[in-house]
């Protein structure tokens, strides 16, 4: 199923499910989006062809009259009680995976064409029920504020621009990226595409990102390599950090427990301190890692990884200076 497709059923049945009454062909054919510039009979075609792909799928469109006056006209709704689910109960790591999926949901396409058809039918008189939608909508947010732009300008093949913060760079860096795609990678968000700056494929993480990231020109600038792998870029991208090196981290004591938890070992330093040796293979995950505790942690080797630390926290003294 094509992600166009995708969009277009869930926004069919969002509109069938916060409708308390039976809502008319002609009205959703006005509010889901690939609808409208349709001919009559590609509308028919493509509308009966969702209903029946949606009653595949195991979700129960029942059919009745829109006014009870008349009853030539139908219309179609989604009982809630009969759409939901039981109670699940998952694994941790069923789990895990949900709440990343979650994230990608809560930011992708609901956000915009979904709620306008929402709005469209209250707006139109519609008895709605907006708390219908927490059948569908997980609410796990996705904290990383680039995330929605880029996002946009995935789906717009929109180019968009932002300022990026490496460790060890003296600030951030203005980036014009035309965006191929977002994914998770080693639990952390990344988007991936062309730097027309370097002239290359980069990979930049979304937290890392500085201020607004900032779609600029028009939709369909540019297009995505032919048979490009996300997955399979970030992969290669990632290739100089995938050896195993080892850190010596000074740690006050009663702090740092994510370090501790991974360390190979821990030696007292002093009253207050303790020296731990992390195993890592991502040095700009670490930097900022350490450099998050301040205070609490004094990166001591390797040189490269102790510089980088130093380098990051002067730049977040320049960021936060008036």
């Amino acid at each position: 199923m094509t992600p166009r497709k995708s969009e277009r059923l869930m926004n069919l049945v969002i509109c069938l499910l916060v409708s308390r009454h039976f809502v008319p062909k002609a009205k959703l054919r006005q509010l889901v989006e690939d609808y409208r510039e349709l001919s009559t009979e590609a509308f028919e075609k493509m509308f009966e062809r969702d209903k029946e792909e949606l009653r595949d799928l195991g979700i129960p469109i029942e059919v009745g009259p829109v006014s009870s006056s008349f009853d030539d006209e139908v219309g179609y709704r989604i009982r809630r009680s009969e759409f939901e689910l039981p109670p699940l109960r998952f694994t941790a790591e069923e789990a895990a995976v949900l709440g990343l999926a979650a994230r990608v949901w809560q930011h992708a396409s609901l956000a915009e064409a979904t709620s306008h058809a929402v709005l469209k039918l209250a707006a139109d008189g519609a008895d709605i029920d907006t708390t219908s939608l927490s059948v569908l909508e997980p609410r796990l947010p996705a904290g990383e504020p680039a995330f929605e732009p880029l996002w946009r300008a995935v789906r717009t093949r929109t180019v968009v621009t932002f300022h990026y913060r490496r460790p060890g760079a003296s600030g951030p860096q203005p980036r014009t990226l035309e965006p191929w795609g977002i994914l998770n990678w080693r639990g952390r968000w990344y988007v991936v595409g062309h730097d027309r700056d370097r002239q290359a494929t980069r990979m930049f993480r979304l937290s890392r990102i500085v201020g607004p990231a900032r779609l600029i020109g028009r939709p369909n600038a540019f297009v995505v390599p032919e048979g490009v792998d996300i997955r399979a870029e970030a992969a290669r991208l990632s290739l100089p950090e995938e050896q195993r090196r080892l850190a010596r981290i000074r740690v006050r004591a009663g702090a740092c427990y994510s370090l501790r938890r991974r360390a190979q070992s821990v030696t007292s330093d002093g009253p207050d301190w303790d020296i731990v040796e992390v195993p890592f293979h991502d040095t700009v995950a670490l930097v900022e890692e350490v450099a998050g505790y301040a205070a609490d942690a004094v990166a001591l080797d390797p040189p490269d990884v102790r510089e980088s630390v130093i380098q990051h926290l002067k730049g977040l003294l320049v960021e936060a200076a008036p």
